[in-house]
């Protein structure tokens, strides 16, 4: 029996240098393990449990200072965590900023605009700071952030290109698959034009193919409003405590 199937947002791997397209929008495409649900560490695999404990314990008191990650390939488990994240700290505190750093190479469509309608969503402005690289999804998760609090580390890469699929199957599958596609495409160079303030010609040509650029070059371009090296400028200090009564 045919079946039809497509990934619809490829993510850049520089060992490659092609896109590997592992994300599907159907249940009918193995996806590889969430890199938010750590390897247990069995026979030599992964982390020993106390390096694990210690990043958990790294990532709360981040998260005390409104700061939450979106590193490694967007994924449903990623967008599921990160959403719950700005929910909580809009319901904590709806007036203080939240902090992403992105270090991603892209993912999931609709997992990263899971992520990306929640920001705009919730009360708190939400700053974004490229650190390594954002490419694909995760270049227009960094674009989302509130206008003028979108940031990149000096030698970050930013990379915007088109959603990557493909399909197979019967020709009215196939149909349905291309369709959805152009859905997705038609939908991100829209947004990337508004983040911008680039005209739709010029990301529709420009994301044709892969388009790289240095944090100076992604400044002009207007994925970001400034390259920073000093982390106060993005960082905020935790309220201090209320004094007791006597």
């Amino acid at each position: 029996m045919a079946r039809a199937s497509v990934r619809s947002e490829g993510f850049w791997s520089p060992s490659s240098n092609v896109a590997r397209e592992i994300w599907s929008i159907r249940n009918d495409v193995e996806v590889p393990q969430s890199l938010y649900t750590g390897p247990s560490a069995q026979g030599g695999q992964g982390p020993p449990p106390m390096l694990q404990e210690r990043f958990q314990s790294v990532i709360s008191q981040l998260f005390q200072h409104r700061i939450i990650r979106c590193g490694g390939a967007v994924d449903d488990d990623m967008a599921n965590l990160i959403v719950a994240q700005l929910l909580y700290l809009d319901a904590v505190d709806p007036a203080r900023d939240i902090i992403m750093y992105v270090n991603s190479p892209g993912g999931s469509v609709t997992a990263g605009m899971a992520i990306f309608d929640t920001m705009r969503h919730i009360r708190p402005d939400v700053s974004t700071v490229c650190v390594g690289l954002a490419a694909s999804m995760g270049a227009f998760l960094l674009s989302g952030g509130t206008k003028g609090k979108r940031y990149s580390l000096p030698n970050s890469r930013i990379m915007i290109h088109q959603p990557l699929g493909g399909a197979q199957g019967q020709q009215t599958d196939i149909e349905i698959q291309a369709n959805e596609i152009l859905h997705h495409k038609a939908n991100l160079n829209g947004y990337l034009s508004y983040h911008t303030g680039q005209p739709l010609e010029k990301i529709v040509q420009d994301t044709d193919r892969d388009f790289f650029m240095s944090a100076k070059e992604a400044k002009e371009y207007g994925l970001i409003d400034a390259v920073i090296s000093n982390p106060l400028k993005a960082l905020q200090p935790l309220p201090q405590p209320e004094p007791s009564a006597a």
